[in-house]
């Protein structure tokens, strides 16, 4: 006898030092649509990703043997590379080595889906710093630097 669990989180990093990077709406498709392809390409299954210029958010299922640290690096840095071999930027890419990362239940995906799919309306009234000082207040998370 076995068990199916799919158990779902989102994922939520900034650029370096919050710069907004990602300029553009083209930028962003761009990135967010290579994030999840790669993502694929490595069996890690990225339900959404959307972001806006400074952050992005990824919807991710994990799998038996990924943990939230090892998937979370794999992206990031991957994407990074991508994202200077492209030139997509200005500037030297990077990206913050915080990250915020929970666990969602069956029925709040879609809610995180809808919250995640209109960044760019939520964040012409709220920051990104406001967004993850809320989520930390909200839930009453503490930050833990994993050492």
């Amino acid at each position: 006898m076995y068990a199916i669990f799919k158990s779902l989180h989102p994922f939520v990093w900034s650029t370096k030092n919050r710069e907004p990077f990602l300029e553009t709406k083209e930028i962003m498709d761009k990135v967010w649509f290579h994030i999840k392809d790669n993502a694929q390409k490595k069996g890690i299954f990225i339900d959404f990703v959307n972001g806006y210029s400074q952050h992005c958010h990824c919807l991710v299922s994990l799998g038996i043997d990924q943990t939230i640290q090892k998937t979370i690096q794999m992206i990031k840095g991957e994407s990074s590379f991508w994202i200077n071999k492209e030139g997509l930027t200005k500037y030297k890419f990077e990206w913050q080595d915080e990250y915020y990362a929970v666990s969602v239940s069956e029925s709040m995906i879609e809610k995180v889906r809808n919250y995640i799919k209109n960044q760019e309306l939520h964040h012409s009234t709220h920051s990104y710093v406001d967004e993850i000082d809320n989520l930390i207040s909200k839930h009453g998370f503490h930050k833990f630097d994993g050492k």
